[in-house]
């Protein structure tokens, strides 16, 4: 199927299961590669799905130096945009509790950017997903942050564990990138590589 890509060697710099497991379902080989310290900020001016391709962007651009001629790397940034605002990674509790408040009963999107590098060319893309979630109480919204502490995820939820059972009542786009990669769309840009 990935016949293109048989001479590269795909670096996936990800630490999120999500999007290994993701990256796993199309069948590549590839290997996790993770560099620490990457700096995340974008410019004040940027919005949307201008954050989310810039962050990718940045990322990809901190393994060019020490990346391998025969090296193609895949990076992504996910962000959560709701009435004008941009949720990360919640710092604590309270902010993943103040992030529930603000979507609940509220439709936000999910943005994700991709950057794939190799040393001859650079391909970036994003993906917006719309996500509708119902009003949640405080219980709810405590219980999942106690017992699943999403703290690695932007908006502070996965659409995959019990929050998304129990709280989202619509979704217009691709699910997988609510998860953390757009990959019917990664997979189209990987066949023409």
């Amino acid at each position: 199927m990935f016949e293109n890509l048989t001479n590269y060697k795909i670096i996936l710099a990800s630490n999120s299961p999500r999007r290994k497991e993701l990256l796993e379902g199309l069948g590549l080989r590839f290997q996790v590669r993770v560099l620490q310290g990457i700096d995340e900020s974008y410019p004040d001016n940027l919005s949307g799905e201008e954050i989310a391709l810039f962050i990718s962007r940045k990322k990809a651009e901190a393994y060019r130096r020490t990346m391998a001629d025969d090296e193609l790397i895949i990076t992504a940034d996910t962000i959560v945009h709701v009435e004008g605002e941009v949720l990360g990674k919640p710092r604590d509790k309270e902010d993943a509790a103040r992030m529930f408040r603000l979507m609940s009963g509220r439709k936000h999107q999910v943005i994700t950017g991709v950057c794939v590098l190799t040393k001859e060319k650079t391909v970036q893309f994003a993906s917006t997903t719309d996500v509708t979630f119902a009003q949640l109480t405080e219980e709810e919204i405590n219980h999942y942050i106690e017992y699943y502490h999403p703290f690695d995820k932007a908006g502070a939820y996965g659409i995959q564990e019990w929050i998304g059972y129990i709280g989202i009542t619509g979704i217009n786009g691709s699910y997988y990138n609510v998860v953390g990669l757009p990959v019917q769309k990664l997979y189209t840009v990987l066949k023409q590589i």
